[in-house]
């Protein structure tokens, strides 16, 4: 494995060899290590100081099911702070595959040159984008697929990402082809977009994979993980139902976002569930599916396609935190307009979370009424011509409330909270307060822990078990699901894949919590060198005396607990 820096400016490529403080760790970890060995952290996010990294998992490159994301990351232009944003799809497997432990662009151009980026096992060229620039994220797609041939992994930006907006994302593609596994969260679009590269094409070899230091013991480790991961029942339900799962469960909580957080029910839930998507995706049969794998390998499948009535693919996937930001959020009650909004966020380049966050602070703003759909994607359109209101939509939910003069947004260190109401679901609102990434969901949700999730005490060790274990996971380049699998299995699966991988025969069963840890302190670090303080590890202090109906609930944590959550780290 070496490191790749390519310099955007002068287009110097060097491949080095891996230093040791980042050989034991991948993805979000190797990310963290990365920014504090190389950028200043008050560098400005979007200037030639800041670096864009590529970083698969430590047990990315073999297939292992739920196992090949990709981290993708850098200072964040929404946060001001480390981000890692990671996804599913071909990219992990490829960058793994070249034997490339770490990505990393640097500089950013003098000129206006926008060039794709082709890197092969024979080196790295750049390639003019003219065709590509302000070309939405499917038709670039297509092009480059036709160009680099349909085995081509791809990274690559929407028009948002070119026009700097902190929302956007980088996308990825599916086995499939498809263009909508995106990187979202953060704005490391705007990142990629202000070193002008509209994609990154990688394209190993067919048959290349990362050595093994003892591949029969791998394999026997992978077996008992398959096995613990399939018997699991909630594969069954994710793989049935996908992640739109949750709306069911959110709203019996009484935590589904709605009309821009000003409730945690939605009268029109049920309209919106995983059971009613799967009715719907069924009864249209092909190219709709239910049950479908973002990444080659996996068994559960919680992807969907969604097509329209005539067999017209609309997305691909349609996920829970778009159907919660993008439908009861706005509300909206009908799956074909929040398909048709989660469209118009893909070809843009744009995390619909924070897109539709945005689009809440608009409706409380008085500029969009609940439940219009149409005007929803009138106000995509607005973003996708770079109109004022665009730009000030495109960048997010929290500079859309500053510009829109809403105090109601619910967003921490400048990103959007996920589709899980934090005063209802309170040790996930600690999360979305103390993760140094933000509001993020993914960085340690709560929602199926067997406790009062309105109960304001033990949610912070709640929350510090979670995260320290999705830490872990987002280091190893696991998706969330392939916990199920990991928790249902031996202690020492982890352990065993990773001795078989690397031969680092000192490894044990505490090793996900070890490098959880560890990924956390580095971030953290990062961030107080950036200039963060005990005052961002905070929610929005309107929903601390806002009660939330249907439950009533304020998000009333102790900020001592949320102070001290990491003191042992």
């Amino acid at each position: 494995m070496h490191v790749l820096r390519i310099n955007t400016r002068t287009r110097e490529v060097r491949a080095e060899a891996v230093p040791p403080s980042w050989e034991r760790l991948g993805g979000r970890g190797l990310i963290a290590r990365i920014l504090l060995d190389t950028i200043p952290p008050l560098a400005d996010p979007l200037g030639p100081k800041n670096v864009l990294i590529w970083a698969p998992g430590l047990l990315v490159g073999h297939m292992l099911s739920s196992c090949d994301r990709i981290s993708i990351g850098g200072k964040s232009p929404l946060t001001g702070g480390v981000k890692e944003s990671n996804a599913g799809g071909s990219t992990g497997l490829a960058v793994a595959r070249l034997g490339i432990k770490a990505l990393l662009l640097e500089d950013r151009p003098d000129d206006d040159r926008w060039s794709v980026i082709v890197i092969t096992p024979d080196g790295v060229c750049f390639e003019p984008a003219d065709d590509l620039r302000g070309l939405g994220v499917y038709a670039s797609a297509e092009r480059l697929r036709s160009r680099y041939g349909k085995q081509a992994a791809i990274s690559l930006i929407g028009p948002a990402g070119e026009m700097l907006m902190r929302a956007a994302g980088i996308q990825n593609l599916d086995r499939d082809g498809m263009p909508t596994r995106i990187s979202a969260r953060g704005g490391l679009g705007a990142v990629m977009g202000s070193k002008h590269i509209k994609a990154v094409v990688f394209l190993p070899e067919q048959k290349a994979k990362p050595p093994l230091a003892d591949p029969a013991a791998f394999r026997e480790a992978q077996k008992v993980y398959d096995k613990a991961l399939l018997s699991h029942p909630q594969t069954k339900t994710y793989h049935d139902y996908g992640t739109a799962a949750m709306t069911s469960m959110t709203s019996h909580f009484g935590s589904l976002p709605t009309r821009g957080f000003s409730e945690g029910y939605f009268e029109g839930w049920q309209k919106i569930t995983g059971e009613h998507l799967r009715e719907v995706l069924l009864k249209r049969g092909k190219p709709s599916t239910p049950t479908h794998a973002c990444m080659a390998g996996c068994v559960i499948q919680c992807s969907n396609v969604y097509a329209d009535e005539n067999g017209n693919i609309i997305t691909s996937p349609l996920e829970y935190e778009t159907i919660g930001l993008m439908g009861s959020n706005l509300g909206i009650d009908d799956l074909d307009v929040i398909a048709r909004l989660n469209h118009e966020a893909n070809d843009l380049g744009l995390d619909t979370i924070d897109t539709g966050a945005a689009l809440g602070v608009a409706g409380r703003a008085g500029i969009l009424k609940w439940g219009d759909g149409e005007k929803a994607l009138a106000l995509m359109g607005e973003i996708r011509r770079g109109t004022p209101l665009g730009r000030i939509l495109g960048n997010g939910a929290a500079i859309a409330g500053k510009v829109l003069g809403v105090e109601q947004v619910p967003a921490v260190k400048g990103q959007a909270m996920p589709a899980y109401e934090p005063r209802v679901i309170k040790g996930t609102g600690v999360t979305y307060a103390t993760s140094p990434q933000g509001a993020d969901h993914t960085a340690g949700l709560t929602i199926r822990a067997k406790v009062d999730h309105l109960n304001p005490e033990g949610q912070a060790e709640l929350s510090r078990k979670v995260q320290i274990s999705m830490a872990g996971y987002d280091t190893l380049g696991a998706c969330i699901f392939a916990g199920f699998g990991f928790a249902a299995a031996p202690k020492d699966t982890i352990a065993r894949l990773l001795r078989a991988r690397y031969g680092w025969d000192d490894v044990d069963e505490n090793i996900l919590a070890e490098l959880g840890k560890q990924t956390i302190r580095l971030e953290r670090e990062f961030n107080r060198l950036a200039g963060f303080t005990r005052a961002d590890d905070r929610l929005p202090e309107w929903m601390t005396r806002e009660p939330v109906p249907p439950t009533g609930a304020v998000f009333d944590v102790p900020e001592e607990d949320l102070d001290t959550i990491f003191e042992e780290l």
